[in-house]
Formats: C-alpha cells, sequence, structure tokens
C-alpha cells in the first residue's frame, strides 16, 4: 500500500466519525474491517458514502448474483485489480458463473463483442453483461447494438442497477490500483487468490 493503513482497531476522533466506524463495521459483519476500509478511514466522511453506495450496490439491487459479480469480476480483469478480483471471482463463481465462465472472463485480452457468439461456459445474459461491462470500462461509451441487447434482455431498473454496478466498480479498481490497496497490484489473478 502507498499510504499507511489507518489502525484497526480505528481510533475514531469524535462521535461523529465513530458512528461512521459503526456503520462500516456492521456492512461488513460478521467479517473484519478489510484493507480497503483501513485506507477509506483517512477521510471518515468518504468512507461514510463510499460505504452507503457499495451497500447500495452490493445488496439493495435486483440483479442476480452471478451478472453482479461477472460484471465486476471483468472490470477487475480490465483494469488489472487484483484485489478486487480476489474477492469477487470466487463469488461470481458461487452465484452461479462456471469455473470455465470465468477462465473466460479471467484469460481474454481483447474487447469482447456481443455480436460474437456466446462462449463456452456462460450464458446469453451473461455473455451481454461481460461485453457491456467491457465497453464501460475500455471505452466508456457503448456501442449502440451492444445497448440493444442489453436493453433487449433487462427491465429499465436492471439497466440502470447494471450500468450503476459497472461504474461503481470501476470506481473502486482505480482506487485499488492507484493506491496498491491489499498490495495485491504485482501478483495476476492467480496470485490474488
Amino acid at each position: 500500500m502507498r499510504l499507511p493503513y489507518t489502525p484497526n482497531p480505528p481510533t475514531p476522533s469524535s462521535p461523529s466519525e465513530a458512528e461512521i466506524v459503526s456503520r462500516i463495521e456492521a456492512r461488513r459483519h460478521p467479517r473484519p474491517l478489510q484493507p480497503l476500509d483501513l485506507t477509506l478511514l483517512h477521510s471518515p466522511p468518504v468512507a461514510d458514502g463510499w460505504n452507503s453506495f457499495l451497500g447500495a450496490i452490493r445488496t439493495q439491487t435486483s440483479i442476480p448474483a452471478d451478472l453482479r459479480e461477472i460484471a465486476i469480476s471483468r472490470v477487475a480483469v480490465v483494469n488489472r485489480a487484483w484485489y478486487e478480483w480476489m474477492h469477487h471471482a470466487p463469488l461470481a463463481e458461487a452465484g452461479g458463473v462456471s469455473k470455465e465462465g470465468m477462465e473466460f472472463v479471467k484469460t481474454h485480452d481483447g474487447p469482447l463483442s456481443a455480436d460474437e457468439a456466446v462462449p463456452q461456459g456462460l450464458n446469453e445474459k451473461q455473455w451481454v453483461v461481460l461485453c457491456y461491462t467491457d465497453e464501460m470500462t475500455r471505452n466508456v461509451q457503448v456501442k449502440e447494438g451492444t445497448f440493444e441487447k442489453l436493453r433487449g434482455l433487462f427491465s429499465e431498473r436492471e439497466v440502470v442497477e447494471i450500468t450503476a454496478t459497472i461504474a461503481c466498480y470501476n470506481c473502486v479498481s482505480r482506487f485499488l490500483v492507484a493506491l496498491d490497496v491489499g498490495e495485491r497490484n504485482a501478483v495476476g489473478p492467480d496470485g490474488a487468490h
């Protein structure tokens, strides 16, 4: 990590900071605070907003776990955010993405195209979300054809939630990599487990 982590357990300097720490601990429970939390707590207001936003993305959307986690995992691969990959690739498999599908997510270097056939190990929804994620992460702008395929498979709410998840985890990955949170930048996807 390029900065020292804040102390664990945290040492809040005010009652409002103690409330922030309590909210983060409640979201993480039963797990302890993570290196990401201990980095963000250098700025308690930022940590609080981050916790609220990520809590909504992770636990309050209607997106099935396989789609949410395959999107997050693809963001991690494209941005080389191996700390993010370490946490979310297992969640993608637990959520229903096949090992073969996750191997594709991990090893396919080039841009993906929704016009290509669905690869072995993925279903149509996973593939379209993966392609949409790839375009948002690499290019920011998404081709009309890719968006139409997404729109054809998902409701307006789901499209917003998928888009917000991808955008959110692009933010997360850039923060993780810039500060080398968890000291995973140099390990690659296979060394991240």
